[in-house]
């Protein structure tokens, strides 16, 4: 098989895909140059597949690229591979429209790396081999633990890249009007080139380029973004407070409570919490999954079987704080870089959820959306992005496909007597099955909320996987019996809970939404001030029982507020203000503001459309039972309950009697090597 024709194959596949491109953000006179940079990226990485796949034979080098990865390379590559999109476009787009709130999500993915430093790293490195299956079932039953680690493997990597697959082909789409299935396929066709062809050494060394990629991008608009000011903090952050953008985006956040705020204040509001994560026991149930789910992300935990030594996983871990890190801080210059350049109302109006703020920063400081610079910038920030989110989606494909080949097939169905040359197959053909049913999911979930999937990936992962690979490391009594209770217990939990949560689509909210939109709002009269209530018990916090008093804060004395036009209206008076314009500046505002106008109206009509006659989510719920966005708080601490309390029911010989060795074989890494050998 000539694997240089289906690398060039795949590349023009892509390419070729570029050809659908309509509008986006990209003007259409410029996409040439967006197409050259998407082009020059994926034939780097097609080569790289290649020399990977003349060197990928053996099971070994598949799922762990032989461990011949070292310390440094592996930081890089658990960079890119954690590092998503949503790391990349959605903080510094959080940041953007709510400030320090968003900042908080770069603080809560950094810090899941200490669990993992001196918890996870090293002693999974010793006594894995390819899979999370493979660490459980070291000292639990094997065709157990390796079962119910597949199942949990395969759910996670599916929620997690349902989510990268649908952002993905909407990134895509805004950026360089490709339609959305063709992005889909063709973000689908390059991943299944790498993992298939070139495995882990394949996907390794792509994760290492995007990562490069990423962190130079970040650091260019960082230099752009911050020389502006002298690279004075002081004088950036006072250019931020002082911003009329930021300052209008505050108000419009805090309601009636900016009627009795300066407009220093108002900016100062900007870099203080609360404007987004307005609950705090959903930030600590949010942060719970944030911190401890990394440590339980299977492509995440893949990454320390790559390297030959102990001492290179810690370094590993190293190197990928420092990177991670690194990157984080410079979210906050490229957010509040994009508030005071770009502006929130201009943000949004390209993308609701604030996506397009570093692309739109990138244009911004090149020299604007009709200078070459400009758009040069924001076709490598399109680039950057397009890499990044086929990185993570290898990744994510080829740790689904290990559970599947390597502990369904190999380890359950031949009872791990397979040939090497059976499980390299095995392990391809995983790899196509995964990576189908990933560009058909992402095809069928189109214009559906898919938010919330990342969120459940992290909180099923810190609920079912943490608890059991904690436990079958650190506690003697642990045995098989917690481990599937926990992990079943866990997973089902954080699912279910997401199931009735606010994450979900309601069709009544949404309908009442839409007819704001298009009917407009009445007068409302003033009001005023209400003290904070308190809540009548904890229990009311997180469910919406009958009877129940949820907590508010207390709320500021608003003014009398005059009627709010609905969309056809609205359209009549901004075209008419049009016409009467002749300042340029003006003219181009109210034109944005038309364009805004007609997508919300758009939007709206089509919910009408689509939920008409809906009364409940697809949980049989006209609102959300559990009130938490992310379910951390109750499913972690019954994930590592449930273990206990299994473990100490039953007893299980083989898990005590394994304890001893365990314990020797983390600590040192005697017979680890030999352990990639079947």
């Amino acid at each position: 098989m000539n694997l240089k024709l289906i690398g060039g194959a795949a590349a023009l596949a892509l390419v070729s895909t570029l050809a659908f491109a309509g509008a986006g953000a990209v003007a259409d006179e410029y996409k040439w140059m967006t197409f050259a940079v998407f082009g020059g990226i994926i034939a780097l990485t097609m080569y790289v597949t290649y020399w990977a796949a003349r060197q990928t034979h053996s099971t070994s080098e598949f799922y762990a690229a032989g461990r011949s990865v070292t310390g440094v390379q592996n930081g890089w590559a658990i960079a890119g591979d954690y590092l998503s999109a949503a790391s990349f476009l959605g903080i510094a787009g959080l940041i953007s429209l709510y400030g320090y709130d968003g900042f908080m999500y770069s603080v809560g993915f950094l810090v899941a790396y200490i669990t993992v430093l001196l918890v996870i790293a090293e002693p999974c490195r010793n006594i894995g081999k390819y899979t999370l299956g493979d660490i459980l079932a070291f000292r639990n039953n094997p065709k157990a633990s390796k079962t119910v680690a597949a199942i949990s493997t395969i759910t996670v990597s599916t929620f997690y890249l349902t989510a990268q697959m649908v952002g993905g082909g909407v990134l895509i789409k805004t950026l360089v009007g490709i339609d959305y299935h063709v992005s889909v396929i063709g973000v689908g066709i390059l991943m299944l080139t790498y993992v298939v062809f070139g495995g882990m050494k394949a996907t390794t060394w792509v994760q290492i380029i995007k990562a490069v990629l990423l962190v130079t991008a970040s650091i260019l608009l960082v230099l752009f973004t911050w020389g502006q000011y002298g690279f004075s903090l002081p004088g950036f952050l006072q250019a931020v407070v002082g911003d009329p953008k930021v300052q209008a985006q505050v108000a419009k956040l805090v309601g009636d409570a900016a009627t009795n705020m300066t407009p220093e204040e108002l900016g100062q509001r900007f870099l203080e919490p609360g404007l987004f994560l307005k609950n705090p026991i959903d930030q600590i149930s949010l942060g719970m999954a944030l911190v401890l789910g990394t440590a339980g992300l299977p492509h995440i935990l893949m990454r320390f079987f790559t390297v030959p030594t102990a001492q290179d996983a810690r370094k590993s871990v190293l190197w990928a704080m420092g990177i991670i890190g690194g990157f984080y801080v410079l979210t906050l210059f490229l957010g509040l870089g994009a508030a005071i350049n770009v502006g929130p109302v201009d943000i949004l109006a390209l993308d609701k959820g604030g996506n397009m703020a570093a692309p739109l920063l990138a244009q911004y400081v090149g020299g604007g959306a009709d200078s070459v610079l400009g758009n040069l910038f924001l076709a490598f920030v399109a680039a950057v992005a397009f890499a990044t989110i086929v990185a993570v989606v290898a990744g994510l494909v080829l740790a689904a496909a290990s559970a599947m080949a390597h502990d369904i097939y190999v380890g359950i169905i031949k009872g791990d007597r397979a040939s090497p040359q059976e499980q390299v197959i095995a392990a391809r053909l995983s790899s196509v099955i995964v990576g189908i049913l990933a560009i058909a999911v992402g095809i069928a979930a189109e214009g559906q909320n898919v938010a919330h999937l990342v969120g459940m990936a992290f909180a099923v992962a810190a609920s079912s996987n943490l608890p059991a690979i904690i436990f079958t490391l650190y506690w003697k009594r642990a045995n098989t019996y917690g481990v599937v209770a926990g992990m079943i217990v866990g997973a089902m939990t954080a699912i279910g809970l997401v199931m009735i949560s606010p994450n979900m689509t309601y069709p009544q909210a949404v309908l009442k939404e839409a007819r704001k939109v298009l009917e407009g709002e009445p007068a409302q009269p003033a009001k005023e001030a209400k003290p904070a209530v308190a809540a009548s018990s904890f229990m009311c916090e997180l469910f919406a029982m009958e009877g129940c008093v949820k907590s508010e804060p207390a709320k500021a004395a608003s003014i009398e507020k005059p009627a709010k036009p609905g969309a056809a209206e609205k359209l009549t008076l901004l075209n008419e203000k049009l016409a009467t314009l002749t300042d340029a500046k003006d003219i181009e505002k109210v034109k944005k503001d038309i364009a805004a106008t007609e997508k919300a109206k758009a939007k709206a009509e089509s919910d009408l459309r689509k939920f008409d006659g809906q009364t409940t989510s697809m949980m049989g719920l006209e609102k959300p039972f559990f009130l938490l966005k992310n379910p951390g708080l109750i499913s972690i601490p019954l994930g590592f309950l449930c273990v206990i309390v299994f473990s100490l029911m039953f007893r299980d010989k083989r898990a005590e009697e394994m304890w001893d060795e365990l314990y020797v074989r983390q600590n040192t890494g005697i017979h680890a090597e030999g352990a990639t050998a079947h």
